[in-house]
């Protein structure tokens, strides 16, 4: 079975609540209560995305997290590589180690498949990932609706 990593999903999640309000910096215990994530769930999350800067980080007495780019200019293959690196469904795709490379008749096959994947994921942005559920608000305690 071919599956993303549960992090992977909640980092659509995480992204998508940060995107979803671009003006307003979140704290990580804000997003969690937002999503129902655990606060060291969505702290990982987070510094993944950073470290790969889909997010920034404000300072400050009204700091938190932003996403760093429109949803509409972050691809899901940016956030599976932020969050799990390069798509890769086996490992002889790309030059990855593999031990029967040298016999193997299927040498490069898997790469086609790959490239697929990835071009997929590419082609998926944040905004169509977040399309049916637009108004995040109504899941979001009052405190925290702008």
């Amino acid at each position: 079975m071919l599956r993303l990593s549960r992090m992977n999903d909640y980092a659509v999640v995480v992204l998508g609540q940060l995107a979803s309000r671009p003006e307003r910096p979140r704290s990580a215990s804000e997003v969690a209560e937002a999503t129902g994530l655990a606060a060291s769930t969505v702290s990982q999350v987070l510094k993944a995305l950073a470290h790969a800067g889909l997010v920034a980080s404000v300072r400050g007495a009204h700091g938190g997290y932003t996403a760093d780019r429109p949803a509409e200019d972050i691809s899901v293959a940016e956030i599976v590589l932020a969050v799990d690196g390069p798509v890769a469904l086996t490992a002889c795709v790309d030059g990855g180690d593999c031990a029967i490379e040298a016999t193997c008749l299927l040498r490069g096959s898997w790469d086609r498949i790959n490239n697929a994947v990835r071009d997929a994921l590419e082609e998926v942005t944040l905004a169509d990932m977040l399309a049916p559920m637009r108004d995040f608000s109504r899941f979001e305690p009052e405190e925290l609706r702008p």
